[in-house]
């Protein structure tokens, strides 16, 4: 005789519908299996920790008031989910009218770093601080695209997928958000603030 599945080897559809009827560890087992990518994106968009917290956890809250309204048939749950969180990070950038200019928290060395080695970690922080901040600086149309393929190694179906256009939509857009922050980044070389 087969063992019962567990909450956590149901699929969305199974969780969603438990779920709805009050279920709280399918909620639980939905919320471990998607909070990871939902949190990921919305701190790629936001450039803010808390914003990324603040906005895992109104998606989640919303989807439990919003569970009618998703359909398996339009597709995949985490797409809606992506999809709630592109909402609500847009409307967090829209409340504070500001995008974070300190992208990079300096973290603690230890004492025995050699003055070449931090140096060399310092360069290595301040490149990615400039990338981190020239992303955040793009269109947020094209910023959804490179955080989904380039940071999330997101295929190009499934990013039109999550954000509900054209596989070529896609394309374009990367192309040209790539073409964007390589110019930024050219810029920033010769000039050095």
């Amino acid at each position: 005789m087969r063992k019962p599945l567990t909450k956590d080897e149901l699929n969305d559809g199974e969780l969603l519908r438990l779920s709805a009827n009050g279920d709280e560890e399918a909620f639980l087992s939905l919320y471990r299996r998607h909070q990871g990518a939902v949190f990921r994106f919305a701190l790629h968009m936001s450039g803010k920790r808390e914003t990324a917290e603040e906005v895992t956890q109104e998606v989640f809250l919303a989807i439990l008031g919003d569970l009618p309204q998703y359909a398996p048939d339009k597709g995949q749950f985490q797409a809606y989910l992506i999809g709630m969180a592109r909402n609500h990070v847009r409307r967090h950038l829209r409340q504070t009218r500001a995008i974070a200019a300190d992208l990079i928290e300096v973290s603690e060395r230890q004492q025995d770093h050699s003055g070449g080695q931090l140096l060399d970690e310092l360069s290595k922080a301040q490149e990615l601080g400039a990338l981190r901040k020239a992303i955040l600086s793009l269109p947020a149309s094209y910023r959804e695209v490179v955080v989904l393929c380039d940071l999330e190694g997101v295929n190009y179906v499934q990013a039109a997928e999550q954000l509900g256009c054209a596989v070529g939509t896609v394309r374009s857009r990367l192309h040209r958000a790539r073409s964007i922050l390589e110019a930024k980044l050219r810029r920033r070389e010769r000039c050095p603030a």
